[in-house]
């Protein structure tokens, strides 16, 4: 695993890479995903990140979310409910997603990660990332 500057330093030559400035938010912003375990969402962000940067606001934290999810640089996490949740990209990793209290839980699966295509689809272009999202309800709410 990197060491939290060796992630950030990734972080900066990937933004470079695809043209996109550094810029305090930004890093904010990675810094605070990188540390999350929750899935935060951009309003769960931006609360987080007040305390650090008074003068942020909730647009400008959706607007970086945006351009970072937009560029593969972070991953948006769509649930049921419409809301949007984020993290780092780091590793591969699929979801779990409670259908009752929201919650998402990260998994491995290398099956899906090493499996060939389907026939029918192996032409259609470039697949850069796989993702598998499962619905259910999560033992705290069954009980």
């Amino acid at each position: 695993m990197k060491s939290r500057e060796e992630q950030i330093n990734t972080f900066v030559d990937a933004c470079r890479k695809v043209g996109l400035r550094v810029t305090q938010q930004r890093l904010e912003i990675q810094g605070e995903l990188m540390k999350a375990t929750d899935h935060p969402t951009a309003e769960t962000l931006y609360q987080r990140l007040r305390p650090k940067l008074p003068t942020i606001s909730l647009d400008t934290v959706y607007r970086n979310l945006a351009v970072l999810a937009n560029h593969g640089l972070i991953n948006k996490v769509e649930t049921l409910a419409s809301l949007a949740r984020f993290e780092a990209y780091q590793i591969p990793h699929h979801h779990l997603i409670c259908r009752t209290c929201g919650e998402i839980m990260d998994f491995r699966w290398s099956f899906i990660d090493e499996a060939a295509l389907p026939d029918e689809i192996r032409n259609w272009g470039k697949i850069d990332h796989r993702n598998v999202v499962a619905y259910g309800i999560c033992n705290k709410c069954l009980k």
